[in-house]
């Protein structure tokens, strides 16, 4: 039988103190003068933010905050899984599981207006009932142990185990970024018990073989410009991930300074495109929180095995047949064609402000497009 334990997020205060020691020693290297982002994040930038995080952010504000949440921790298969689960008070609610991706996805400010419906301009038909997983790897979650723990087909077995642990014998999926691979798969693997499944920017990597003949005009730019993802710079970090992760792993669990500047050159790679710095896109103290996280559980070298480990980029992955709904934003790789081929598209959403991290970013949109997608399913 799975049980599950409360959990509260309590880091030492000598932990704290060791970062910010960290921060002020951090040796900074030069920097070309003029050359904004083409060389990488700018020092510059990341100086500013590393100073505010070490002067101005306070850690104990917002762990207290995440602890007016209800957390908890279980193990399933030998791996430590840590989630929120959030009731709605409307028991006809229908249970959602939200699936975060590299290096997060925040999902704290839909957590009132999904569970809690009328208080934000919604009906009581809307309502969910919030079961939000950290992935194996991830912060909370702990570190794998086991080549393989961190790969998304994994991650989805272990959701779909715990939402059959909390009872949970209908529910919805939702996700972006590494879960737009897992969310698809829980329908896959526990099709009889997912109701529906939707996704927010999906990553759609073509089958071998298939050329994208068959595609619009606007899909065959799409992959053109996927074909020549690799020799772009935006790509950099993904290659490092998918190739060689323990190598980078030591510099940035070491150096909070260098963990940030890797994290936030990611986000600003992804995030709407319209906004100069992560931080106009996505609020300063909510990054902070997440890199946080990922630094005092020293957990960022084992997030990102999840690129080496992961088996479905590039795979033949077949249609589960379960609804699914498409959410895109402005500078989105999605391929429309490659997404209705792997996945019952029912729905399809294009927005014109927000990004990758739309939780983070328009949570707003998020929150109208998941009831607009499930009221037809419920």
């Amino acid at each position: 039988m799975t049980t599950f334990e409360p959990f509260r997020i309590d880091i030492p205060a000598a932990d704290i103190d060791d970062l910010n020691a960290r921060l002020a020693a951090t040796r900074w290297p030069d920097e070309l003068p003029g050359v904004g982002w083409n060389y990488g994040i700018p020092t510059a930038y990341v100086r500013e933010i590393a100073e505010y995080w070490r002067t101005e952010y306070d850690w104990r504000v917002h762990e207290a905050a995440r602890n007016r949440l209800p957390q908890f921790v279980t193990e399933i298969d030998g791996q430590r899984v840590h989630f929120l689960h959030i009731r709605s008070k409307y028991e006809n609610a229908l249970p959602l599981v939200l699936v975060h991706g590299w290096p997060f996805e925040d999902f704290t400010e839909v957590i009132g207006p999904l569970t809690d419906p009328v208080a934000h301009g919604g009906s009581p038909e809307d309502a969910f009932h919030l079961v939000i997983p950290t992935l194996p790897g991830f912060a909370f979650s702990g570190p794998t142990r086991e080549p393989g723990q961190a790969a998304t087909e994994r991650s989805a077995e272990l959701i779909a185990k715990l939402m059959a642990a909390l009872g949970y014998t209908r529910y919805g999926a939702q996700g972006g970024d590494a879960g737009s691979f897992i969310a698809p798969q829980l329908g896959r693997i526990d099709t009889e018990h997912v109701a529906g499944i939707h996704l927010n920017d999906p990553i759609t990597i073509p089958a071998w073989g298939d050329d994208g003949s068959a595609y619009s005009a606007a899909d065959q730019e799409k992959l053109a410009a996927m074909r020549d993802w690799s020799s772009q710079e935006t790509s950099g970090y993904a290659g490092i991930h998918s190739t060689r992760p323990q190598t980078l792993a030591p510099a940035i669990a070491d150096s909070p300074a260098g963990l940030l500047a890797w994290i936030l050159d990611v986000v600003n790679t992804y995030c709407d495109p319209a906004k100069p710095t992560p931080d106009a896109a996505i609020d300063r103290d909510l990054l902070l929180t997440n890199i946080a996280a990922l630094w005092f559980t020293n957990t960022i070298g084992s997030s990102m095995l999840l690129y080496k480990e992961s088996g479905q980029w590039g795979a033949d992955v077949p249609n589960s047949g379960v609804p699914t709904g498409v959410a895109v934003f402005p500078g989105n790789k999605t391929v429309r064609g490659v997404a209705e081929n792997q996945n019952t598209v029912v729905h399809w959403s294009e927005f014109d402000r927000g990004g990758h991290f739309v939780a983070m970013e328009t949570p707003d949109l998020l929150t109208a497009d998941l009831r607009d997608f499930f009221r037809k399913l419920r």
